[in-house]
């Protein structure tokens, strides 16, 4: 396969052969800035770069442009007395009546000297995002169902740094939480990280929860049970009254549409009272008479279905 030349030098700074020595010397100014491996985030920058500059270094040089104007690239590889200058070699150590190359990059990027040491280009060290902290919290039931603030502190070099942590209404247990910019700072000048809670939600006395559903146990008596009758229940917010039908079992649930948790985005559950039937610890004789006369009325639940079959 046939092996590509150095392109011509003139083309490699977009001027023509007949450019004088100001016009050349601005097209490498325009595109040094542009492909300096310091603010060029092309991956080929840095060869690019030494095109531009080897380029510069033989057409801002009169020897040496005439030199390339007779004898192309094997012309300009021949310096004064015979001396050589490899095209591809460093640029930046000047040349006789050519450019001086500490001047310009002093000029363009605000410091001095050649940007490049004896390990080749200097990279840039791009400013990257700070780590990620976690933390975990436990909120209240009813801090979780209705939303809230929770106030962490976390350690900083500083001390101690107080921090709000939004709860978003309907929050369910296990949920993670973004606090924006809270996190580990960047050493290298980049934003910091975030701070990730993850939120485990306390128990409540009466109330459970299935997702948005909101679950309570409604304790009645054997009579109730029997009977039938109506019972005040809590709500999140208020009561309602929840008819038992005679004859309801336990686990038997009731159920109110609507009622039960909402989110911030207004999507809500259901709530559900569950039948528990409580039988007495303790029956007065008369009591014991009367449960007695009712058990000879009441039908047993085992004298049929599955449990007949198991006899």
């Amino acid at each position: 396969m046939a092996t590509r030349g150095p392109r011509d030098y003139y083309e490699v700074l977009g001027v023509s052969r007949g450019a004088s020595d100001d016009d050349i010397r601005t097209a490498y100014r325009n595109l040094a800035r542009k492909h300096h491996p310091d603010v060029s985030d092309d991956p080929s920058s840095a060869e690019t770069f030494t095109e531009i500059s080897d380029a510069y270094a033989v057409l801002s040089d009169p020897e040496k442009r005439s030199a390339y104007d007779r004898f192309g690239h094997a012309g300009a590889s021949a310096g004064p007395a015979g001396h050589h200058h490899a095209a591809g070699g460093s640029p930046f150590q000047g040349a006789a009546g050519g450019a001086d190359f500490s001047d310009l990059f002093e000029q363009m990027f605000g410091g001095s000297g050649s940007p490049f040491g004896e390990q080749g280009p200097r990279s840039r060290a791009r400013p990257t995002r700070g780590a990620d902290a976690t933390r975990a919290i436990t909120v209240s039931f009813m801090t979780a169902v209705r939303g809230g603030t929770e106030v962490l502190h976390v350690g900083t070099d500083g001390g101690s740094e107080r921090i709000e942590v939004k709860i978003p209404a309907g929050l369910e247990d296990g949920a993670k939480l973004r606090v924006k910019g809270r996190g580990g700072s960047s050493h290298t000048g980049g934003e910091a990280g975030d701070l990730i809670v993850t939120v485990s939600i306390g128990a409540h006395p009466l109330f459970r929860r299935e997702g948005l559903d909101l679950l309570l146990d409604l304790p009645i008596t054997l009579a109730e049970a029997a009977l039938g009758t109506t019972v005040t229940a809590p709500l999140i917010s208020g009561t309602v009254d929840l008819k038992v039908p005679a004859g309801a079992s336990s686990g038997q649930k009731l159920r109110v549409p609507g009622q039960g948790i909402e989110t911030a985005a207004g999507k809500k559950g259901n709530y559900y009272a569950v039948i528990q039937i409580i039988a007495p610890r303790a029956l007065s004789e008369r009591g014991r008479q009367l449960v007695e006369e009712l058990a000879g009325e009441l039908q047993n639940p085992r004298d049929s279905g599955p449990w007949t079959d198991m006899r």
